[in-house]
């Protein structure tokens, strides 16, 4: 965590929040000028900045300015005399976080700034660096389309809504838009809609004034606000209450809306970007999701196919979920047999992505040798798919073209197809003891044609060459 600023012409005052501040265990730095805090922004900003409002040289309100242009998220809390409210007032229309009188308590203005610190790590934490996140990935046809999409987007700002099952990755999808986009170097700001109740959910995307409700002790921004010049993530807005529903329409129509309990129109620049695992077309028809606000959503949709519409892409996914959970736990990665990656690619995974993603570090943990094989797999996992069970293939495979034609899918040749293919030159391998040309013979292919599509399929440990 960065330090507490802070700017003070009063060597007494710094000296008792030097004081304090130490004894508190809170990292901090003095500055005796304005114009010193200036220039020390030039190398970074604090987590949060207290400063006196009359100083020598440039006023507490210029540098409240100078760090609100540059730095926006850093709370501000300006010390002032009591005669000096017009100031005081002055300093809150510039966005400041909260005001301290002089004489203050000193217990009080610690007080005041752990709460300050507080709020800057909450935003901090809905600011996280787009750079941590995690590439989408996949080579199934459906995942090129999403690919395409991401890519024609990039210099677009026109509002995105994303739809898919929960667990699909529609955040990454949202990350991946904003980062490839004109506003990467500008905020990426997510919210879950259905996390919260209303009221909170109001105040965290609004904001709200001091005193508009109880609790409200001082002025905070919105995640509106926070996303200033980037992009706004509404995760899960199929369940946006009604009210909500109706104001953010109106700043999707003209940018501008107003915090809870204020009276001063705010505008802001932010590219909205939307999610939802629901049919909005339905909950539309039903009452309970604004038609207008449907269309105002729905100007170009992303549709993130579930984990058993790119069963292909299983084999990859596995291999980086079970590389990333070994760099984390410091461990050497751990490898799935060809049984049981045949055997995951059977599965539906209701989780989708993340479910697979939470048995890859449950098997990191869990699984004794560096080979998983079929009976290390958590319980939940072993049960035989039904499909399998049914003994009949050709029927377990009509059963699964019926399924994918009622989800609307295409590409289903190509899909099955490739998954076909994978059976057969896995288990023609493990008859043949990993011969690649024994293999083709009994598949009835030829040499450089099982060699392609081990390559194409990325079966991996295919075998032992041209023996």
């Amino acid at each position: 965590m960065k330090p507490v600023w802070i700017v003070d012409d009063d060597r007494s005052i710094r000296w008792v929040f030097e004081k304090a501040l130490t004894r508190e265990g809170i990292a901090h730095a003095s500055f005796g000028s304005a114009q010193d805090a200036l220039d020390a922004l030039r190398e970074g900003a604090p987590q949060v900045l207290v400063s006196d409002i009359r100083m020598p040289g440039p006023s507490g309100l210029e540098l409240l300015q100078s760090v609100k242009q540059r730095h926006p998220e850093v709370p501000v809390i300006v010390m002032t005399a009591y005669s000096d409210l017009e100031s005081a007032v002055a300093a809150f229309q510039g966005g400041a976080y909260e005001y301290l009188p002089k004489p203050f308590d000193v217990d009080q203005a610690v007080e005041l700034i752990r709460r300050a610190l507080e709020e800057s790590q909450r935003e901090s934490a809905a600011l996280e660096p787009d750079a941590a996140v995690p590439e989408i990935r996949g080579q199934a046809p459906a995942m090129q389309e999403v690919f395409r999409a991401i890519g024609r987007l990039a210099q677009s700002s026109a509002t995105v809504l994303i739809t898919g099952e929960s667990g699909s990755g529609k955040e990454l999808v949202a990350r991946a838009l904003h980062r490839h986009s004109t506003r990467a170097a500008k905020p990426f700001v997510a919210i879950n809609t259905a996390a919260m109740p209303k009221d909170l959910l109001e105040s965290e995307l609004f904001g709200h004034e001091r005193g508009s409700f109880t609790g409200a002790q001082q002025q905070r921004r919105g995640r509106f606000e926070q996303a200033e010049g980037g992009t706004l993530f509404l995760d899960e807005i199929g369940d946006m209450p009604a009210e909500l529903q109706t104001r953010l329409l109106r700043v999707l129509s003209d940018g501008t809306f107003y915090r809870v309990g204020g009276h001063q129109q705010i505008k802001v620049n932010v590219r909205i970007i939307a999610a939802t695992h629901q049919d909005l077309e339905t909950r539309v028809r039903e009452g309970s999701f604004r038609e207008d606000l449907y269309h105002r959503l729905n100007v170009i949709r992303i549709r993130m196919p579930a984990l058993r519409e790119r069963r292909e892409d299983i084999p990859l996914l596995a291999r980086h979920f079970l590389a990333r959970s070994a760099k984390q736990l410091g461990v050497e990665p751990k490898r799935l047999s060809e049984a049981v990656v045949e055997y995951l690619g059977q599965l539906d995974f209701p989780g989708n992505v993340r479910q697979l993603e939470n048995l890859c570090h449950w098997l990191t943990v869990m699984a004794p040798g560096q080979a998983i094989e079929l009976g290390e797999l958590p319980a939940e996992f072993r049960a035989q798919p039904a499909a399998v069970a049914k003994g009949d293939w050709l029927d377990a495979l009509a059963e699964e073209v019926k399924r994918r034609l009622a989800r609307g899918e295409s590409g289903i040749l190509d899909a099955l197809g490739r998954q076909f293919e994978r059976a057969l030159i896995v288990k023609a391998l493990a008859h043949s003891g990993g011969r690649r040309i024994e293999a083709a013979n009994l598949l009835g292919m030829g040499r450089n044609t099982i060699t392609r599509k081990i390559q194409e399929l990325g079966i991996e440990d295919a075998g032992e060459g041209e023996k």
